[in-house]
């Protein structure tokens, strides 16, 4: 979508007044040429000039004239927009939850396999100019695939994501923003850690600017994916306030159902809850989407949708030249028809 324009030179934007100074000419030049009415000694002579469909080919080559002129003086104010551009350049984090409720199956075959294959078709249809990686996280977080162009490296890191205990989605997030920063020590001293309860308190950080130079590239994304809540390791609101300060998304989704069953293992009713109000303020700190999956298909469409949103990036552009050219290509339509319907260009 494009979003609203500004200009770099705005003082120029008077200039347009004088477009409907010109109509105004236009109209009184034709008025001054109107003659007394002459006399003709072919009555089918005027019959054709007053055909219809005549008058306005002798008022459309003007036009177009006109039209280029207003877009010229619009195009010298210099607008600026934010554009969706295509981008082949960006550094995407899996951050996939390995906690022991992804075995559950009411996904099939399972969630955790599930997952697997909805990765491997989002990294496929990432462009070859897009770095990704892969961490996991489950009572801690560890660094699976380092950011890397091999698909060949990433489908089998996904391949090999094993289960564990606990699910520490926050340290998740931190894990991906020092592969995402790697010259960048990451602060924890003021961070949060779990156990969490309902009112676990998160100091926000201070903004900290990107480095012109950073290894992330421009344009930085962690993708996240979550069957329950975090119960380990960094608070993820936290760890969300760190990557916004940063300037990186991150896009979440929520796998499961909020009330899913307890299964017969003990506590796992509790592990099953999919905390999709902790999601929703984390995607909202950084400007991302938080997305539901309740089956296999549908994650494998969530995934789909967010690989098609990170293959453009918005970007400030300027949009003189492309107006320049559409002026320029009135004017020709203008002297063409001109010279197809009146043999002179005027």
């Amino acid at each position: 979508m494009i979003q609203p324009l500004h200009f770099l030179w705005p003082q120029l934007l008077w200039l347009m007044w004088t477009i409907p100074a010109l109509v105004l000419g236009y109209v009184w030049l034709l008025r001054s040429r109107r003659q007394p009415a002459l006399r003709y000694a072919n009555v089918a002579l005027v019959r054709q000039a007053l055909q219809p469909g005549r008058l306005w080919r002798r008022h459309l080559p003007p036009a177009l004239l006109l039209a280029a002129l207003a877009v010229l003086l619009f195009a010298a104010a210099r607008p600026q927009a934010a554009l969706p551009l295509p981008t082949e350049q960006a550094t995407v984090m899996l951050a996939v939850d390995v906690s022991l409720s992804m075995q559950a199956d009411d996904i099939k075959p399972s969630r955790l396999d599930a997952a697997r294959e909805a990765a491997k078709a989002f990294v496929r249809q990432l462009p070859d100019g897009a770095r990704v990686g892969v961490v996991s996280f489950a009572g801690t977080a560890q660094v699976v695939q380092p950011p890397t162009y091999s698909r060949e490296k990433l489908l089998t890191a996904i391949d090999a994501l094993h289960l564990q205990h606990g699910t520490a989605m926050g340290s998740g997030i931190v894990a991906a923003l020092a592969e995402l920063f790697p010259n960048e020590a990451l602060d924890l001293g003021e961070a949060v850690f779990m156990p969490l309860t309902a009112h676990a308190p998160r100091a926000t950080p201070k903004p900290v600017p990107r480095p012109p130079t950073s290894d992330a590239g421009p344009a930085a994304t962690i993708v996240l994916l979550t069957d329950g809540r975090s119960n380990f390791g960094v608070h993820p609101l936290q760890a969300a306030d760190m990557a916004a300060a940063r300037g990186v998304r991150i896009h979440a989704v929520g796998l499961g159902t909020v009330d899913t069953p307890g299964a017969d293992q003990d506590d796992w009713s509790v592990v099953l809850q999919l905390d999709e109000g902790m999601l929703r303020e984390v995607t909202g700190i950084t400007h991302g989407d938080y997305f539901r999956a309740g089956s296999a298909e549908s994650l494998l469409q969530v995934y789909e949708k967010m690989g098609a949103r990170l293959q453009v990036q918005m970007r400030e552009t300027e949009l003189a030249g492309p107006l320049a050219l559409g002026a320029l290509l009135l004017m020709a339509g203008a002297a063409l028809l001109s010279l197809l319907w009146f043999q002179r260009v005027a």
